[in-house]
């Protein structure tokens, strides 16, 4: 046995994998507003394509739309307060989803980047009240700039003699562009320096110059909006710079002399939201795994059953294994994101990774395991294998998680 009389004793935490009574009893309320709220009209918003207010003024009532719920559950001791609530509300339907979380990631990038009096000032406008709903856009990507945060082009050039910058440049697939109140703009203040030379900005609502360019019409999600916001001479404030000029420009002076620099705006808000998007792809994903699974027990084929027969029971077996594969990563990485634990092995990136893998492949086999029924709207697997595409793609495509993880497992540069 090991001598251990010189070592510093440590309090031991307990581990556990059980959630807290709080947690549970938000989850469980969730998820009554998810089933009896959002499934009933999923189909309609999503046919409709548009932001549904209806809903949103529902969970504004009850305080679920609200910058109280969201603050409490993302600081919640454990971590698990925002994975367990993001996979009930995409469990009842991920356009809606969206829709009701959408604002959230404008707030997490005021959060990451800003100071204490710039949270206080712009997060509880992102959200209004129940009698006055806002919204907020991230708006960090350009028709040459998805995933490659360095090759950002819009420009925010400091005014000194009147202490505004100035902002120009086209954004794109913005979740609430252009019809949110207050918009994150991610924007270049030094091209040379690529990625670290640039910042995040806020655009107060009304700010004249700032419009909305075109509306997607898309693949799944349908029940959130998504456009491009454009930015013709936007000119805010000195103070809507997140984290202040003093700090912005020590960061570029380290990064001119080849020194770390602290990070990117972007960067930093997209490594804080990916297990959240692993939450997203988790509810969705069992939607669709609950449904077929049912659906297994009640349909009959050849005297039986179809869950009888060995190959569907094999998937859904499958279905419920990777379920759980992915939740436990994506609640391992929000606990360490809680507890300011390093991502040492790109544990975001994985969660994220492999939760939008399974969403994919999991709603695929549902629609097969119905067969024809699969594949018409008249049943939801296709709704949500429509829907979970996108998990794959927004905030880091599976091919950028994959590029992270690989960088960070070796410990070779970037190049």
């Amino acid at each position: 046995m090991a001598d251990t009389s010189g070592a510093t004793a440590e309090a031991a935490t307990p581990f556990s994998l059980e959630l807290s009574e709080d947690v549970r009893d938000i989850r469980d309320w969730v998820h009554g507003f998810a089933r009896d709220v959002i499934r009933p009209a999923a189909a309609e918003w999503d046919q409709r394509e548009e932001t549904p207010w209806p809903i949103l003024q529902e969970a504004a009532k009850i305080g679920l739309y609200s910058l109280d719920f969201f603050a409490n559950q993302w600081f919640e001791p454990s971590g698990l307060g925002i994975p367990v609530t993001y996979e009930e509300l995409y469990w009842g339907d991920p356009g809606i989803g969206l829709a009701l979380t959408g604002t959230t990631l404008a707030a997490v990038s005021v959060a990451a980047n800003g100071t204490q009096e710039q949270q206080v000032e712009w997060v509880p406008q992102m959200f209004g009240t129940p009698d006055d709903i806002k919204l907020a856009a991230f708006c960090s990507s350009e028709p040459n700039a998805g995933s490659d945060v360095s090759a950002i082009r819009t420009r925010a050039v400091y005014d000194e003699a009147k202490d505004e910058w100035v902002l120009n440049g086209t954004k794109t697939w913005a979740t609430n562009g252009g019809i949110a109140d207050v918009h994150v703009v991610v924007a270049s203040v030094d091209p040379e320096l690529g990625s670290r030379g640039q910042a995040s900005f806020v655009v107060p609502p009304g700010t004249p110059g700032l419009s909305q360019g075109q509306k997607f019409h898309k693949h799944g999600i349908r029940a959130s909006h998504t456009a491009e916001v454009v930015l013709d001479d936007v000119r805010v404030p000195g103070h809507c710079l997140l984290g202040g000029k003093e700090k912005l420009d020590a960061r570029l002076a380290r990064a001119r002399e080849g020194q770390r620099s602290g990070g990117q705006a972007a960067m930093r808000t997209f490594e804080t939201s990916r297990p959240t998007v692993g939450a997203m792809a988790v509810g969705c994903a069992r939607a669709a795994y609950e449904y077929a699974r049912d659906y297994s027990r009640e349909r009959e084929q050849f005297g039986g059953p179809i869950g009888d027969k060995q190959s569907v029971a094999f998937t859904l077996a499958d279905m419920a294994t990777r379920i759980d594969a992915a939740r436990l990563l994506v609640w391992r990485a929000a606990w360490m994101g809680r507890n300011g634990k390093d991502f040492t092995q790109a544990e975001g990136s994985m969660s994220k990774l492999y939760a939008s893998e399974t969403a994919t492949w999991v709603t695929g086999e549902a629609i097969r395991l119905l067969g024809g029924n699969g594949y018409t709207t008249e049943y939801p697997v296709e709704r949500w294998h429509r829907d979970a595409t996108i998990f794959t793609i927004f905030e880091g495509a599976s091919e950028i998680q994959r590029l992270i993880i690989g960088r960070t497992v070796t410990g070779l540069p970037v190049r």
